[in-house]
């Protein structure tokens, strides 16, 4: 496993040592892209990055590997054995099985830590099946972000972009008139320059803002 995460680091390190017109924060990105699919082999690797306001360059971005780290690293791994009642075989398949039980215990971590689900005790088999059809919903969305930031914003988690995006509110704005009525403006706070940059990234563009409107039913004359 080791050497598979430290080989494909290596060929990606390469590519993007040979990319044309590639800026700094393009660089960051795919770094951090590269970090997040490679982590144990990301240790052995020394990256020297290039600092604020320079180019991307030969010089500016280098990479070596820390022969002494990875022969510690040798010395000290050991081996890793699974057990199974499974009648397969194929070894890798035991493997694929144990990587997706990880899978699903991510899943069960997501809708408690960023989904928030909760426990709600209900009486009715009818509450009890919808309940577990939105919790369900949301970790669809939730998968389906994660998705859309490895394509399009590598080194992003859709937890990462959650807390990105937690900061921006909508609310109701209420304004007296004259006549005993309500004014009400309905407005999300403006995204700031990471945000706009994150939704630039992701391909996403937010709705216009609403028009005012009165309490009563009748039309606002502008």
């Amino acid at each position: 496993m080791r050497r598979r995460q430290l080989k494909r680091l290596w060929h990606r390190l390469r590519e993007l040592d040979q990319m044309k017109k590639l800026t700094r924060d393009g660089l960051l990105l795919k770094l951090g892209a590269a970090k997040h699919e490679s982590p144990w082999a990301w240790r052995l690797v020394v990256v020297r990055l290039p600092k604020a306001g320079e180019a991307v360059s030969p010089e500016t971005f280098t990479f070596r590997l820390d022969k002494e780290k990875l022969r510690q690293v040798r010395r000290r791994e050991g081996r890793y054995l699974l057990r199974t009642n499974l009648p397969e075989e194929d070894p890798a398949k035991a493997w694929q099985f144990y990587m997706q039980l990880s899978q699903v215990e991510e899943a069960f971590k997501n809708l408690k830590g960023d989904l928030a689900v909760r426990p709600i005790y209900h009486q009715l088999e009818r509450r009890i099946e919808a309940h577990i059809f939105v919790s369900f919903l949301a970790c669809c969305v939730h998968v389906s972000l994660g998705e859309k930031a490895r394509r399009l914003a590598p080194g992003l988690s859709a937890r990462s972009v959650l807390e990105k995006f937690g900061t921006m509110q909508m609310l109701d704005v209420h304004f007296p008139t004259t006549d005993g009525r309500e004014l009400i403006f309905r407005r999300y706070t403006q995204p700031e320059a990471d945000q706009k940059l994150l939704l630039g990234q992701l391909k996403l563009t937010l709705p216009e803002q609403p028009p005012p409107r009165l309490s009563a039913k009748r039309e606002l004359e502008m």
